[in-house]
């Protein structure tokens, strides 16, 4: 599954992430490693924004950009 078909509210952990380098650097500037804990808090309106939780950090992604992230609910 990946991180854009997770449930507001529903935890998971990383497994992979599948993107080009300099956005893998982004995702690792904010703590979005493998094997982390994410949640989803928010979603926007026109579903083009997601909102995580990693640890004690909040982080707005694309829905493109979450659609790279592989993870495994909790």
């Amino acid at each position: 599954m990946t991180l854009d078909k997770l449930e507001i509210g529903n935890k998971a952990t990383i497994k992979s992430i599948n993107c080009d380098s300099a956005l893998k650097n982004r995702f690792y500037s904010f703590g979005i490693i493998r094997n982390s804990i994410i949640s989803v808090e928010e979603l926007t309106l026109t579903k083009s924004t997601i909102e995580i939780k990693i640890n004690s950090t909040k982080v707005a992604l694309r829905l493109k950009e979450a659609s790279t992230i592989e993870v495994e609910k909790c």
